[in-house]
């Protein structure tokens, strides 16, 4: 049976990234090059010539002076971690098939357990805005999930309390192969949440597929086709496979995000799911991760401390 390319494909080694990221001056460069990739430009007035002031990592525009770095307005802004960390903590992330936790992420960097969140829960919410920003397109397959829940309470299944409704949808091409995934927390699974979702993470041109749950309707209202297919009864077992890859990845997750971390808040459970999603969606090419991530880390915008511990707006 022959190897499955994606599986097996060589990635970065840590010889190679040392080689690539191993000192100061090389994730400057690499942070300057992806941040102004046509060369500086000034973020206040956009002009591309500057004065550099050496001690300081610093650039001077010459027709404004305004001072800038590499990171400033950007998620490593006011980061008092040298650069080498975060790179390394961005190879550490990617190139991990089932993530690593922020405890496990300080004894490997040599950092705090606090700063260690803290720049973890940083890149996740990089990976979430950049996934975010792209909607799904395709055949999609579409299914309600629930994460958590309290024991013990006399209630189960979707009446169980403490239970976190989100929705997983996998984008597959023509041949039934899954491309993409998009794991988002919900309010609930009502035809107005769907449609608002929709209009964010779907493209209007993409084939809806989903179960009998009658709010997924929503995803016609931007102009999705939709087929609704029923996975009870006496063709159950046929249907199911139409799912096959949607209950796949959700088992996946769940299990990897069970492995890895045991427990995640269910305030910050976006960011863990995005994590999972934004590695899949770039399984790919595991060696063009790092700076992948990394070019969207710079067009981010930073995020203090009292905004990290906010969970989403409706919340």
């Amino acid at each position: 049976m022959p190897k499955n390319k994606i599986q097996f494909q060589k990635g970065l080694s840590l010889i190679e990234f040392f080689k690539l990221y191993g000192t100061e001056t090389q994730c400057h460069e690499a942070l300057f090059r992806l941040r102004w990739p046509m060369g500086f430009e000034c973020p206040q007035c956009g002009f591309n010539h500057f004065s550099r002031i050496a001690t300081r990592h610093l650039y001077q525009c010459k027709r404004c002076h305004y001072q800038t770095s590499v990171t400033s307005r950007t998620i490593f802004a006011s980061t008092k971690l040298p650069l080498t960390i975060w790179f390394l903590a961005i190879y550490l992330i990617t190139q991990s098939k089932s993530g690593i936790s922020s405890l496990s992420l300080s004894r490997k960097l040599g950092i705090s357990a606090n700063a260690a969140l803290r720049m973890k829960h940083k890149l996740q919410q990089v990976m979430k805005e950049q996934d975010d920003s792209r909607p799904l397109w395709g055949i999609i397959q579409l299914d309600d999930a629930y994460w958590g829940g309290r024991k013990r309470d006399g209630s189960r299944g979707r009446g169980a309390s403490g239970k976190t409704p989100f929705l997983a949808a996998v984008a597959t091409n023509l041949k039934g192969r899954p491309i993409y995934m998009r794991f988002s927390r919900v309010k609930g699974f009502t035809t107005q949440e769907i449609m608002s979702w929709s209009v964010k993470h779907l493209d209007p041109l993409s084939l809806v597929v989903s179960d009998g749950l009658g709010c997924f309707n929503g995803v016609e209202s931007i102009g999705c086709g939709h087929e609704a297919i029923i996975t009870t009864g006496v063709a159950a077992e046929e249907t199911r496979r139409h799912f096959k890859w949607v209950n796949t990845m959700i088992g996946n997750v769940k299990k990897a995000v069970h492995g890895t971390y045991h427990a995640v808040s269910h305030r910050h459970l976006p960011r863990y799911l995005a994590e999972f999603c934004y590695r899949f969606n770039r399984r790919f090419r595991l060696e063009q991760m790092i700076e992948q991530l990394a070019w969207a880390a710079v067009r981010t915008k930073p995020i203090p401390q009292h905004t990290l511990k906010l969970a989403e707006d409706w919340w």
